[in-house]
């Protein structure tokens, strides 16, 4: 091949290089507007269990469910609106609510969130002592996913949970960004330093966003509490319709879990004693130690019948 061959070949070979760069750059061109017409999207993921024990203690002082009524819907519409605003140029997947729930059945509460639109309840179980079992991993798993086939950009996590760690760096390993939100703690702090570090941003809600949406409860009081107090006998009989009630609900794995503890009750589960069998008594057993006792006691006789 003589000199001019050799120059008319390398000019044939510059030019279809070139002819396939600039096919490559349309490519790129046409890949980048559509992906400037998708909207990046976003959804918040929720877990109950924080929002009810952090903002109880910062409104009302208790953590205790039982004390305050939560307005579910408001405070979702207003996670809502708070991410419309940080994420303008985003869409709204959907909320993920994560409560406990016996048997994973859902409670009047529980399904009324449910029912909300863009709202998606999933739950966990509770154990014997109250306590949420399989929360964390279900954020997990919703949080990879979503992240995993790209359906988030960004993910609003409300928590506090160091065991949330993994599912922040799930989600971050599939390209999304993790932002956690939190209740404003009473003292100290109420989420885990680990968890800090993980999240690409961080954001608190304090006294005046969350007292709108807590509601604390009227104490009862009870027309009879001047009437002589019932017997221990008669104490005792209640505390063991309410252990067969609470055996029902709950089954023998629960009964299980508890039975180690005898004499002792977990605290939630003496206040749902305590709770119940001043409705069926219709007085107020606050102050007797004896007659808590003797609940205490029939209680614990009907489940040692039963196991």
């Amino acid at each position: 091949m003589n000199d001019a061959e050799i120059d008319t070949a390398t000019k044939a070979a510059i030019s279809e290089l070139g002819a396939r760069v600039e096919r490559t750059n349309e490519l790129l061109q046409r890949m980048l507007a559509e992906v400037a017409k998708t909207p990046s999207t976003h959804a918040i993921f929720v877990d109950a269990g924080y929002v009810y024990a952090a903002a109880g203690l910062l409104v009302t002082g208790t953590e205790d469910r039982r004390s305050f009524d939560l307005d579910a819907e408001g405070l979702i519409e207003a996670f809502i609106d708070k991410a419309r605003t940080i994420f303008a140029d985003s869409r709204l997947l959907r909320v993920y609510w994560y409560d406990g729930a016996r048997r994973r059945i859902h409670t009047p509460e529980q399904q009324s969130i449910a029912e909300l639109p863009d709202v998606k309840v999933r739950l966990g179980n509770l154990n014997a002592n109250n306590q949420q079992k399989g929360v964390d991993s279900l954020i997990r798993t919703d949080l990879e996913s979503l992240a995993r086939h790209r359906a988030i950009s960004d993910a609003a996590l409300v928590g506090g949970d160091e065991d949330l760690v993994s599912a922040v760096e799930a989600a971050q390993g599939y390209g999304a960004r993790v932002h956690l939100w939190g209740i404003e703690a009473v003292d100290g702090g109420n989420q885990a330093e680990p968890l800090l570090w993980e999240v690409d941003s961080q954001r608190t809600f304090d006294l005046d966003f969350c007292r709108p949406y807590i509601t604390r409860r009227a104490v009862t009081v009870y027309e009879n509490e001047g009437a002589p107090p019932p017997s221990r006998d008669e104490v005792r009989f209640v505390g063991a319709q309410i252990a067969a009630t609470w055996l029902g609900e709950r089954g023998r794995d629960a009964l299980a879990e508890l039975l180690p503890g005898h004499p002792y009750l977990p605290g939630p589960v003496d206040q749902d004693l305590l709770i119940e069998a001043e409705r069926v008594l219709q007085r107020s057993l606050r102050g007797h130690a004896v007659l808590r006792r003797a609940l205490r006691d029939g209680f614990w006789q009907h489940l040692q019948a039963q196991y």
